[in-house]
């Protein structure tokens, strides 16, 4: 049997180049003509047990993915690291692709496939070509609970709910289906993210905050005057009209947000609110710094007259 060459170019065009056994058995290759495709020197690479390359060249990360659900086969799809690079979120750097498959399957993490077997496998979400990717909010629960710093963790819910990718409503819903075990930093961020804090920035200044002894203040709250809401500062002492802002580029991503904080600044200095400005690096560096700058402010100021203060819904 001559093998089909239209089904070749559809195979090396949607798979980006990666064929499985079976597939290249299927379209008329023989055992023997396919060991000599792969075999040393051949035009073919060996990726994965039954997984080949139609090259010899080093694989793309499309490829690769490509591969592992192969490996996996069907109705595994991609999570974990992985697929947040794909939705462009914030991401563990680690070679590994996650994928998940039923539970019932029997099949081993091999090379840089980790397999994990699921009851509650979810259909993709994302497709690219032959890669079949989890919802977001799939992948930011599966990559997370097998991370051990809160920062990390942070910076990934952040990143997700930030960006828009998926809501807290979303997170919440995959946290509570899924393992207890391990879950205890997701929930503790997420309760965190909640709560108001959007950046890992600004979760990092209400610890700092928090144990220091000074007046709590509210986070993020809406500030509203005469039916116009002025700004959502990032902590707010309504008693001192006292507003601090914590400024990471990292994490405002758009280009127009600068000339926004000033056209902000203005509209809170005119109705007579302060308002200090803290980095995320000064957080970390000089905390008793910041802690002093507020407190001096916290001694002075009176409420703004007619200003409402709306918290931030749970």
């Amino acid at each position: 049997m001559i093998p089909d060459d239209r089904e070749v170019d559809w195979l090396a065009a949607y798979q980006r180049g990666v064929v499985s056994s079976a597939q290249a058995l299927a379209i008329g290759f023989t055992p023997a003509g396919l060991r000599h495709r792969y075999r040393p020197g051949g035009p073919w690479r060996r990726l994965l047990p039954r997984v080949y390359l139609m090259s010899t060249g080093e694989p793309t990360t499309e490829q690769l993915q490509t591969a592992a659900l192969l490996y996996a086969g069907r109705a595994s799809v991609i999570t974990g690291p992985a697929a947040l690079r794909h939705y462009e979120l914030r991401a563990p750097a680690t070679r590994l692709i996650d994928v998940l498959v039923p539970a019932s399957r029997l099949c081993p993490s091999c090379a840089f496939v980790a397999i994990h077997r699921t009851c509650r496998l979810p259909d993709a979400q994302a497709r690219d070509l032959a890669i079949r990717y989890v919802a977001p909010a799939r992948a930011v629960a599966d990559t997370v609970l097998g991370l051990t710093t809160r920062s990390q963790v942070r910076a990934i819910v952040a990143s997700a709910v930030q960006q828009g990718r998926c809501t807290i409503a979303g997170l919440a819903a995959e946290l509570a289906a899924g393992p207890v075990r391990g879950s205890a930093l997701f929930r503790s961020v997420l309760a965190e993210v909640a709560d108001g804090i959007r950046s890992p920035a600004e979760a990092d200044f209400r610890d700092l905050i928090r144990g220091s002894g000074l007046p709590q203040p509210i986070f993020n709250p809406e500030l509203i005057l005469d039916g116009v809401m002025l700004a959502r500062p990032d902590a707010w002492w309504p008693d001192q009209a006292l507003a601090v802002e914590i400024d990471s580029r990292e994490w405002h991503l758009s280009p127009d947000d600068w000339e926004a904080t000033m056209a902000r600044d203005g509209r809170l200095r005119a109705a007579g609110i302060r308002v200090i400005h803290v980095t995320p690096r000064q957080v970390r560096t000089e905390p008793s710094r910041v802690l002093g700058t507020i407190a001096d402010a916290l001694r002075t100021g009176v409420p703004v007259p007619g200003l409402i203060t709306v918290p931030v819904a749970a």
